[in-house]
């Protein structure tokens, strides 16, 4: 470990380090300043209205009432703002306010012998009047009102300051964090093998280019993982072919035609077994592009297929639905599933529905039904079903149910199975309407 590796500037720790002390001197200098600025232990601090009103009501109440005239005069002059006169007892209109921080604080410092009152205003300043302990009443104008106790005290300045400082600094690590965050998730949403997806953007925090590089490696070496399965299948597809295929000329040589049958049998499994278990595990590298495709057609297409082959299938579902799909995943996938429904019922219902953002395909059939218990475990490769749906050696091999359910998460979507009143299974194919591109089934 490097030693202050901490303060690194290209690692998140560093950065934020260095955002903290750059607010905290930020913080010092603009106290600094505004102390300057104000500097509110200077003594020459010019009084208020308030405070020249409240010295002038002092001095007159000292003050003979023969010397007041002179004194009003000479306060009058030296404050022309405060506008100081002589009023009659009695004369003054009182305003019933809620009492202001002016006559707060004059009261305050006169004491009780003094009577402060709020005056109708006067050309638009706020007028307090004075009545001094021998009766006599004095007023005088205060412009606007005093600020409020904490605005421009350095404190607040102080507390603002390091609001902005931290908010800032929370704004920047949120972002910094989220961002690679929410990058690394897309990326997993959209993980594909066809190459397609752009890699990670290495940039930002060092800790950040790190786990992209990482992640970047891996997706790679997934990739070569997966080339060399496809590589390997198709050596096994084509190693086992060509024997099952010499096997089969030399079965029809057998003279004993129930041994010549069983062999043939025997034969057609095992090639039926090897495309359904190619089919299965293939990752095409000519992934098949997304497309705008009418469900609604393709859903007709395949009972009328069925149909034609003897097996009773109805369509059920609007004239014309259009999604985004890839059409010969979902023609094999949906394919799949009425294969597996007519062979434990005798009628069929493919049905579509359209709610919201939502496509819902679904295949009823009228036979025996799954247990609740075996329903999770059919959609796993190589899983039959229970007694009461258990296939022979020759209709199939637990592939179907895997190879649709793989079809409809590759298309954004979902398969499920429940339960048809009174008996039998439906099969649930959810598909969005608008989905963003995933792997191929």
């Amino acid at each position: 470990m490097r030693p202050f590796g901490f303060f690194h500037l290209k690692g998140i720790g560093g950065q934020i380090a260095a955002l903290v002390l750059a607010s905290t001197v930020t913080l010092h200098l603009v106290v600094t300043t505004a102390f300057l600025i104000s500097r509110p232990d200077r003594p020459d601090t010019p009084p208020d209205g308030a405070h020249q009103l409240t010295d002038a009501a002092l001095l007159l109440g000292s003050a003979d009432a023969g010397e007041r005239p002179r004194l009003i005069a000479d306060l009058a002059r030296a404050f022309p703002k405060l506008g100081l006169e002589t009023i009659a007892p009695g004369t003054a209109t009182t305003v019933d306010e809620s009492e202001g921080m002016h006559v707060h604080g004059m009261r305050r410092h006169l004491g009780q012998a003094y009577k402060v009152m709020q005056l109708g205003p006067e050309g638009g300043a706020r007028r307090i009047g004075v009545q001094l302990p021998d009766g006599a009443v004095i007023a005088g104008r205060v412009d606007g009102g005093p600020r409020p106790w904490f605005w421009g005290a350095p404190w607040l300045i102080t507390l603002m300051t390091a609001f902005i400082s931290i908010s800032v600094l929370g704004l920047w690590a949120a972002r910094a964090l989220a961002a690679p965050l929410s990058s690394f998730a897309k990326a997993a949403e959209n993980f594909s093998l066809d190459g397609t997806a752009e890699p990670l953007p290495e940039r930002g925090p060092e800790e950040i280019r790190s786990v992209a590089r990482a992640l970047n490696r891996m997706h790679e070496r997934i990739a070569r993982l997966m080339s060399d399965r496809t590589r390997m299948l198709a050596a096994i597809s084509h190693d086992l072919r060509t024997p099952i295929t010499r096997l089969r000329l030399r079965a029809e040589f057998i003279e004993d035609e129930g041994n010549r049958k069983r062999i043939l049998i025997d034969l057609d499994q095992m090639r039926s077994m090897l495309e359904s278990v190619l089919s299965l595990l293939r990752n095409d590298r000519k992934i098949e592009a997304l497309t705008l495709v009418d469900i609604a057609s393709t859903l007709q297409l395949i009972a009328d297929q069925f149909g034609d082959m003897g097996h009773v299938v109805h369509y059920e579902g609007p004239l014309s639905a259009t999604a985004v799909a890839r059409p010969d995943d979902l023609h094999r996938g949906i394919t799949n599933l009425v294969e597996n429904a007519v062979r434990f019922g005798a009628e069929v219902t493919v049905r579509l529905d359209i709610s919201g953002t939502k496509l819902v395909i679904d295949v009823e059939d009228d036979g025996p039904g799954i247990s609740d218990a075996r329903k999770q475990e059919m959609l796993e490769p190589f899983v039959r079903g229970d007694d009461a749906r258990t296939m022979d050696d020759s209709t199939g091999f637990g592939l179907g149910l895997s190879i649709a359910r793989a079809i409809a998460l590759a298309h954004g979507g979902e398969l499920s199975l429940h339960d048809r009143a009174p008996h039998g299974l439906i099969v649930r194919m959810q598909l969005p309407v608008w989905q963003q591109p995933r792997l191929a089934a």
